[in-house]
């Protein structure tokens, strides 16, 4: 006897948590990088293939209903075990796929020389890296949605494994042609008046520098707040204020001139480590183990 067809799929269930996690079917579509109108049309497939409902819609919000958070769970379970039997089967015969997030600053300015590595040892390997803010890496690592995260600050969340991988220190910097340029230090009074160019709250550069600067984050003139690097970077260089920004994005820029580092006080010391982060469970496959090595060894 013929068994009969499924109706649905695990991409299906796969998206239906991603809506659930991110309220919307925008936000949902962020997180896997598909449009809003393919998440649309797989989420009302799964409800119109099993004539149910499990949203309750509230304005632009989503909310799991009640058969949509029975759904939840099980949906969840299937997923672990759709990729525990995937990681087994290409355990079997490595390929080199990975599924990476990491932190904007990692993601774009750090990981280009070891995926070069990466690929001439695999040439045929699927790279996926989904950057983020380091909140955002976590929580993909912990929902099985990437296999690795490389985060910029430690977390207290349950279920991951942290690895301290490399220093990097904060700098403040400055245009060429910019007053304090000259000065090539800032006073603590300097650090008052200036105008500041900053990464958005949610960033690991962010969390530092509110960390460091905290008696004075009250009196701070913080003119600007951008989600990534390069807009900062050409903020300052247009002399709109002064920025804070990794080594690692900085040192080429400095390298030409066009930008200038400032010293601060000795009481404020921007250093901190990136980490790697990963699901804690007995095993990971060992293309991770094999990049963990890739990454970690002397240079």
């Amino acid at each position: 006897m013929a068994s009969e067809s499924l109706r649905l799929t695990l991409r299906q269930l796969e998206i239906f948590l991603a809506v659930a996690r991110e309220g919307t079917t925008a936000g949902a579509g962020i997180s896997l990088a598909l449009s809003q109108s393919a998440v649309s049309a797989a989420l009302k497939s799964l409800e119109s293939n099993h004539n149910t409902t499990l949203f309750d819609r509230v304005g632009k919000k989503l909310s799991l209903n009640h058969t949509g958070r029975q759904l939840e769970s099980r949906a969840r379970q299937l997923l672990d075990d759709a990729r525990q039997l995937e990681s087994e089967l290409l355990a079997a015969s490595p390929s080199g796929d990975l599924n990476i997030s990491a932190s904007f600053t990692i993601a774009n300015h750090l990981m280009v020389d070891y995926l070069a590595a990466w690929l001439n040892r695999y040439p045929q390997a699927r790279v996926d890296i989904t950057p983020g803010n380091t909140p955002d890496v976590v929580q993909r690592v912990l929902d099985r949605e990437s296999e690795l995260g490389l985060i910029e600050h430690e977390t207290t969340l349950q279920g991951v494994e942290l690895i301290p991988w490399v220093a990097d220190e904060l700098f403040v910097f400055c245009s060429s042609d910019h007053p304090l340029a000259s000065k090539g230090r800032l006073t603590e009074a300097d650090i008052l008046t200036a105008s500041w160019i900053l990464r958005e709250p949610e960033s690991g550069a962010r969390l530092l520098f509110d960390q460091v600067f905290s008696s004075q984050l009250r009196q701070l003139r913080v003119r600007l707040e951008l989600r990534h690097n390069e807009p900062i970077l050409r903020a300052v260089e247009q002399q709109l204020g002064i920025g804070c920004l990794s080594e690692k994005v900085l040192a080429p820029y400095l390298a030409q001139g066009g930008l200038v580092a400032l010293s601060l006080p000795r009481k404020f010391r921007l250093r901190r480590r990136f980490y790697f982060c990963l699901r804690k469970q007995r095993a990971h496959r060992p293309e991770v183990e094999e990049f963990l090595a890739l990454c970690t060894a002397p240079r």
